[in-house]
């Protein structure tokens, strides 16, 4: 195992036509991957300064190792906490998962082991989610005398309440294929080919333009709290903006002339 400290890693891969890929590890594989003060703050602080990259395309998150995404918060530092200091701890935790829920372009989740509790909210944040079949999961706060709380929030979308009701309450521990039955994730894989279900995503993403996959990130952000009809006016707005770049005129232009070629050529 790494006798690095534990940190949040950054690995930025650029692309033939300028485009960035930014792939963030949480490193603390001792620990499950956990989340403590410090790391949560260094998190944030990375992820705030790529979300300021404008050829940023996507970005994948994952945990160090093969044991686990994210074991949850350190139980550890919790279990010293007061009211006060546990207000500002799992205020820590929301600012994680808020920084992924709106961070700018698509972030995909690299499920790669156990993910509990926080980790299990930090995955809900990201937009698309794979799994490795040997991955766990639960939310198992009960257990430790808190209930689940900020991001979690988020399952009821994903899992309807019946489902995160029997998570919240019983805390139980469940494999992959029933995190997918139940919406927790989209895909679920062998260990092995988790790599290659990633570098798919980013290969169909790399499809679409960068600033529509932005914009359609944020448009969906604000269908969550938006009643029908206002939601159809946002996009409506959102439509109308996106001619605000080069984008569509670059992309359809490039699509027409292609088909029209292809109309020559028979």
């Amino acid at each position: 195992m790494s006798d690095q400290p534990p940190d949040i890693l950054v690995r930025l891969d650029s692309q033939p036509d300028g485009r960035r890929i930014a792939h963030v590890t949480i490193h603390n594989p001792r620990r499950a991957n956990s989340l403590n003060s410090a790391l949560m703050e260094r998190f944030v602080e990375r992820l705030e300064a790529l979300a300021g990259d404008p050829a940023l395309h996507a970005m994948v998150l994952t945990g160090a190792g093969d044991r686990a995404f994210v074991g949850g918060a350190d139980i550890g530092e919790m279990a010293g906490l007061e009211v006060e200091s546990a207000r500002q701890f799992i205020t820590r935790v929301h600012r994680c998962c808020e920084a992924v829920h709106r961070f700018p372009a698509p972030v995909i989740a690299r499920i790669n082991g156990v993910t509990l509790g926080a980790g299990l909210e930090l995955a809900a944040a990201c937009d698309l989610r794979v799994a490795a079949d040997t991955a766990r999961f639960g939310m198992p706060e009960v257990h430790l005398g808190v209930p689940s709380v900020v991001e979690a929030a988020l399952l009821p979308h994903l899992t309807g309440w019946g489902r995160a009701r029997e998570m919240l309450l019983l805390g139980e521990v469940f494999d992959a294929a029933q995190a997918a039955q139940w919406g927790l994730v989209e895909r679920v894989v062998p260990a092995g080919e988790l790599d290659a279900a990633v570098a798919g995503w980013l290969a169909s993403l790399a499809k679409g333009g960068t600033q529509a996959l932005r914009q359609q990130k944020q448009l969906m952000r604000a269908w969550e709290n938006l009643p029908r009809n206002e939601a159809i006016t946002a996009g409506i707005d959102a439509f109308a903006c996106a001619y605000r770049g080069t984008e569509p005129t670059e992309r359809m232009g490039a699509f027409v002339a292609a088909r029209a070629a292809a109309r020559r050529k028979t």
